[in-house]
């Protein structure tokens, strides 16, 4: 495994991090707890000492299996990185920016974006108790509030540091104008944005941004939710309630499977997966930190982990890249 500073701070991360959403259930059709926490002890025993969740991840599932899983380990060396912002069991009292309409156990629930102070403060508490710990590494705003100014989320992070509370704070789904105007109050520490082979945007405005500031890129959906795994062309069943059943519908299916079986063999003469060759190269990405994998089982984690045990020569880069450049 491979160690990245994030950004401007001394906040060491592993560069596959544990994404700890799926785990949660909600949306992804449901997951067994005993699989999850699993996953999250392979991720650590094979080198990947960070993990990212949000309370939202199954209402709080995620963050509470996630504590149970690193309970009795040695704290110091495993980073947490949870997020803010999402709010869905009323206490928002009206206040916040209306996200979606979600559904849980037959139950519709409302999710609003919520960034102000006084709600930065109560999910920390909860999330601190949902965790297990007195402190987490690094706090993300899960995605922009329009509702509330920009500067008092920041100076309510800041006041979390100063409490020990959060060690460092980055958001989430930012542009490079909303990074901007926060930094005029805390110097951010990342910005975790999807980002993958077939989603390449900040590489316009947020990848320059980064380099330019040395702050840090953490990328979720590196592999469009499964999609670029190829298992899909095989076996295209998903359960009902995945969300992914829709979300697949954006892309040129018959173009993705051409470029997967293009960059096939570059896998298999490394004796990895194309899940693994995928993720090595969102890794060698300019500005990018760490990327997030996400594992609901144990061998997923494993899997996950051993896409740091290759490298990519520049002339297998250039001809990945010149394949992707067709679709």
């Amino acid at each position: 495994m491979e160690y990245r500073k994030l950004g401007n701070t001394d906040l060491e991360l592993s560069v596959i991090t544990h994404g700890a959403f799926a785990i949660g259930g909600n949306m992804w059709g449901g997951n067994e707890k005993k699989d999850s926490i699993d996953s999250i002890h392979a991720s650590i025993d094979n080198g990947v000492t960070s993990i990212d969740t949000a309370p939202f991840y199954g209402f709080g599932l995620s963050e509470e299996m996630i504590g149970e899983a690193i309970k009795g380990k040695d704290r110091s060396k495993i980073q947490l990185l949870t997020k803010f912002g999402l709010v869905w069991d009323g206490s928002n009292k009206g206040k916040g920016e209306f996200f979606f309409d979600a559904e849980e156990d037959g139950v519709k629930i409302t999710v609003y974006k919520l960034a102000s102070k006084e709600n930065i403060i109560k999910e920390v508490e909860e999330s601190l108790k949902r965790l297990g710990t007195d402190y987490i590494d690094l706090l993300q705003l899960h995605w922009p509030d329009a509702t509330t100014p920009i500067s008092e989320t920041m100076e309510a992070l800041e006041l979390l540091i100063q409490q020990g509370k959060i060690r460092t704070a980055g958001v989430s789904n930012y542009s490079v104008e909303q990074m901007a105007e926060a930094e005029q109050t805390l110097e951010l520490a990342s910005n975790q944005v999807s980002y993958s082979m077939l989603n390449r945007a900040i590489e316009n405005d947020l990848v320059p941004y980064s380099l330019e500031n040395n702050s840090g890129i953490i990328v979720y959906s590196p592999m469009e939710r499964g999609l670029l795994t190829g298992k899909y062309f095989k076996q295209d069943q998903l359960k009902e309630a995945d969300h992914r059943n829709g979300y697949f519908s954006q892309f040129d299916l018959n173009k993705v499977k051409n470029f997967l079986d293009k960059i096939e063999p570059i896998a298999q003469e490394k004796g990895a997966t194309l899940s693994q060759l995928v993720l090595r190269w969102t890794t060698l990405q300019p500005a990018i930190t760490v990327v997030l994998a996400g594992a609901r089982n144990a061998q997923q984690a494993i899997e996950n982990a051993k896409a740091m045990s290759f490298d990519l020569s520049a002339k297998e880069l250039s001809f990945i890249n010149a394949e992707l450049a067709k679709l």
